[in-house]
């Protein structure tokens, strides 16, 4: 194979994922490794801290709808662990993600996203919403989520 084709070959490998997902892919590799290697020495993962500095990094409306989703969880969900999730908070119960924030500047979208992962115990019927694009945290915008984080802790 000459240098050529194995360029393209290489460069193929990544067809179908924009930079922005290859990134949050290799953000997931360094979290399971900081995980590893915590667990390894007996340290306690300090998954508040880690959430905490993603939020920091977020542009100012993304990072004040994160900073209240934080308080929240920390608040009606206290059971949650929070963690990061290929680069985003998120917040897990025993061990297993339920809810995560996906900041709008994480893949250039309009807008933010609150995300109910498989575990969360939203099921109702044959369909329902497993995310929602959050522009303001009103008053009734917060009693939805924290009905909707609730429900979904069981």
């Amino acid at each position: 194979m000459t240098d050529t084709e194995n360029t393209a070959t290489k460069e193929k490998s990544y067809d179908g994922f924009t930079d922005d997902e290859r990134a949050a892919m290799k953000e997931r590799a360094q979290e399971l490794k900081k995980s590893a290697r915590k667990k390894s020495t007996g340290s306690k993962v300090d998954g508040e801290a880690d959430v905490l500095a993603k939020i920091d990094e977020m542009p100012e409306a993304d990072k004040a709808l994160a900073t209240r989703l934080h308080a929240i969880v920390k608040e009606h969900a206290p059971e949650l662990t929070p963690k990061t999730w290929y680069g985003m908070p998120a917040y897990a119960k025993d061990g297993k993600n339920i809810v995560f924030f996906q900041s709008s500047h994480k893949f250039k979208a309009r807008y933010a996203t609150i995300g109910f992962e498989e575990n969360a115990k939203l099921d109702d019927g044959e369909m329902w919403p497993t995310a929602f694009a959050l522009t303001e945290l009103t008053p009734d915008v917060e009693a939805r989520i924290i009905e909707l984080i609730k429900r979904a802790i069981g």
